[in-house]
């Protein structure tokens, strides 16, 4: 029987030999680390399901891409909307900065709602 379950003796007691499924590998990025702390405070059932189905760090991972693609997407249209361009970095840098800075700051924000905090 695949579904069988095995037991350990210790001292008298008998203890199931449970293990997680394996878990894949990719590397964790700022939003699928902030996602995995939310979750764990916040969607524990979820957390657990993931985890124990082996599920979990993939999950993050498509979080983590979700995220970067988001941002990847919408700081270059929300500069193109306010028209700051290569004209303004030559001209102003100063202010190039501060304007990239706040779409940037903006469109973070916009990801941790959607994509981390959902």
């Amino acid at each position: 029987m695949k579904n069988q379950i095995t037991y350990t003796e210790h001292n008298g007691l008998y203890y199931p030999d449970l293990t997680l499924l394996e878990q894949t590998s990719y590397p964790l990025g700022k939003y699928a680390n902030l996602r995995l702390e939310f979750m764990k405070k916040h969607r524990r059932g979820t957390y657990t399901t993931l985890l124990t189905e082996g599920r979990l760090n993939k999950y993050l991972h498509e979080i983590d891409l979700q995220a970067h693609e988001t941002l990847d997407t919408v700081i270059p249209r929300l500069a193109q909307e306010r028209g700051i361009d290569e004209t303004l970095k030559i001209h102003n840098p100063l202010q190039w900065v501060a304007e990239m800075n706040n779409i940037k700051a903006s469109t973070e924000e916009i990801v941790l709602q959607e994509v981390v905090y959902q």
